[in-house]
């Protein structure tokens, strides 16, 4: 399943819980993404509407998402569903989406001065399939869900909530300061190394 992860990079630092955390260098693609992931809470999220008007449309709705505690997650959002939800529903026929997040949701981009569309304002765009997940990575998510989420512990039992991630597969497109760096998907899988050393498990690459 093909998939594309966009980042607009920032070199900057950003100011989390009163301690200064350094932003990976730009060309560190794997470990920007999932820094940007850990800092934010949540995400917009673009599925194709199975829904009349805007059938075969592009839809995008937020969502709650979290990989663990800040400073100490593993690049994977989790998500906390319902087939209630009408994007849900555009899933259930159509399992591909995109997930954008971005630091303008942080202190970082105001205290800067940047605009969230800034190149400087770092923010990731990732596509793939969302699927449920179950078992022990089920109870993970939860656990880390709601964490940073605890009001999702007294959402309606009746409306069978389940839990999900974004599946990620192989390409991957860079842009630093407004420019795309052009990377051909060999070099992209050598840069996304991170992934599997660091317990990043947004890639399938083998």
């Amino acid at each position: 399943m093909t998939a594309a992860v966009v980042l607009v990079l920032s070199l900057a630092f950003m100011a989390v819980s009163g301690n200064a955390l350094k932003i990976p260098p730009h060309e560190e693609v794997a470990r920007m993404a999932r820094f940007v992931v850990n800092q934010c809470d949540w995400a917009s999220m673009a599925t194709i509407s199975t829904h009349e008007p805007v059938k075969g449309q592009p839809f995008s709705n937020t969502f709650s998402i979290s990989d663990g505690a800040q400073g100490n997650g593993t690049g994977a959002p989790y998500m906390y569903l319902t087939h209630l939800e009408i994007s849900v529903q555009d899933l259930q026929v159509n399992p591909q989406a995109s997930l954008s997040v971005s630091l303008a949701q942080t202190h970082f981009c105001k205290h800067k001065g940047y605009d969230p569309q800034s190149p400087l304002c770092a923010h990731i765009i990732l596509s793939g399939s969302v699927q449920e997940v179950n078992g022990t990575e089920a109870e993970f998510a939860k656990k880390v869900l709601f964490s940073r989420h605890p009001e999702m512990i007294d959402w309606p039992v009746d409306h069978n909530w389940f839990f999900a991630k974004m599946a990620i597969s192989q390409s991957a497109s860079i842009v630093a300061g407004g420019v795309d760096s052009g990377l051909d998907d060999e070099d992209s899988i050598k840069r996304m190394d991170f992934f599997r050393n660091h317990s990043f498990t947004f890639t399938q690459y083998t």
